[in-house]
């Protein structure tokens, strides 16, 4: 049975970064992947483009967008942060791009040459590297690790570094295993939802319109009819619902809501103006096309795909004439335009989740180091950790950097 001083289980974001640098401080390192491939979910992240990170340098205001859980982060950050991931990547040969609310994204390339980055990066670091190799069982002897059983057999080793991710994208690999073996070594798990997913509604006419992108709208979420949740942004139909980013963003509170009551999405498509100066604007079009059929009125309102569906929803007779549209189906018309409500359903489930909400508690990890407070020589980072944020590159710093800090701890112990 050979033996090492830190294996690393996972092969993604974090447990790369974590066999890297743990190599780098000098430790004999083995990474198993189950994979034939490092980085299945890097390769899709950002619909291929890979956003990295965020800009946002300051450590107190990035963790912000984790909520109440974020300040365990700190120390991570503080370790290797916004401004050490950035130089990580320019510095071997992929130059990065700032972009809309702070997501920083390879500038030419794509997911694969930052895959490719973190596979030399291992390489040449040191580590051994075992791909196809599916972890079955840890071995415990006392309180500590002792080894892992694999399809390809048996490992020992010193320290232990759990990069398993958690349940979204499971044909990446992401199945579950770690929550598994941190329950079986008495770690407390909080139950794992899929987050950052799109949303399912009652109204069947989404499919109509799904590959027409919905830009600077704002969507607000409420619970029986109570507002609990606004964001402004992109978002855009789907077969059976809606998505984008400030969709994402609102899916875990969308999803808790509906243990409640009755959600539903008030979508305001001209968000710039109020209801009032919006009336003006249609009251201008209508009387300017006056004698002109309805349905041929809202070129300068719509997208011409959006066109059909809003002659639909309105009611209103497609060849009656502008001059003719009553006050109540002009108020009709204007509800549309800024309070389309739309009914949901529920949300996706994880084989359509970007990330996984809960995860191994983070009362039982030292996040100074990443250890474990149960088993002394157990180590965590990553997704698999119960810590989670909106999209913008916030999940992968994350990975970045409670990797490094496992790694180079493991490596110090």
């Amino acid at each position: 049975m050979k033996s090492y001083d830190v294996i690393v289980i996972g092969a993604g974001a974090a447990g790369m970064f974590a066999a890297g640098f743990a190599a780098l401080k000098g430790a004999k390192v083995l990474l198993l992947e189950k994979n034939r491939r490092c980085g299945a979910k890097i390769l899709i992240t950002g619909k291929g483009r890979c956003n990295l990170t965020n800009s946002e340098a300051d450590p107190r205001k990035f963790i912000a967008p984790f909520g109440k859980n974020g300040k365990a982060l700190l120390t991570a950050l503080y370790a290797f942060g916004v401004a050490d991931v950035m130089r990580f990547f320019e510095e071997r040969g992929v130059p990065l791009k700032v972009e809309r609310g702070g997501r920083v994204f390879p500038a030419q390339g794509d997911a694969g040459d930052v895959n490719r980055v973190l596979e030399k990066f291992v390489a040449e670091a040191g580590v051994e590297l075992l791909t196809g190799c599916e972890v079955k069982d840890l071995a415990m002897e006392g309180d500590r690790l002792g080894a892992v059983q694999t399809s390809r057999g048996r490992f020992a080793a010193d320290r232990f570094i759990v990069a398993t991710g958690g349940l979204s994208y499971p044909e990446t690999g992401c199945t579950g295993d770690g929550y598994d073996w941190a329950a079986r070594c008495g770690h407390r798990v909080v139950t794992p939802e899929p987050a950052l997913v799109a949303v399912r509604l009652r109204e069947a006419w989404t499919a109509e319109v799904m590959d027409f992108n919905l830009k600077n709208v704002r969507i607000t979420a409420c619970l029986d009819g109570k507002p609990f949740e606004e964001r402004f942004g992109e978002a855009f139909f789907t077969r059976g619902g809606i998505g984008g980013p400030i969709v994402l963003d609102m899916s875990s509170a969308i999803r808790d809501a509906l243990k409640k009551g009755e959600v539903t999405l008030n979508l305001d498509l001209k968000p710039a103006v109020d209801a009032q100066t919006f009336d003006g604007r249609l009251q201008r079009e209508l009387a300017e096309h006056s004698n002109r059929d309805f349905g041929n009125s809202l070129g300068a309102l719509l997208p011409r795909d959006m066109i059909p569906l809003f002659l639909r929803l309105s009611g209103i007779d497609p060849q009656k004439k502008c001059h003719s549209i009553t006050r109540q189906e002009r108020q009709t018309l204007l509800g549309l335009f800024k309070a389309l409500t739309l009914h949901v359903s529920g949300c996706e489930g994880f084989a359509k989740a970007i990330i996984t909400a809960g995860g191994v508690s983070l009362g039982d990890i030292d996040m100074r180091t990443m250890r474990s407070k149960k088993v002394p020589n157990l180590f965590f980072a990553g997704e698999v950790i119960d810590l989670h944020a909106p999209t913008g590159g916030y999940n992968l710093q994350e990975c970045w950097s409670t990797g490094f800090l496992a790694g180079t701890s493991a490596a110090a112990d």
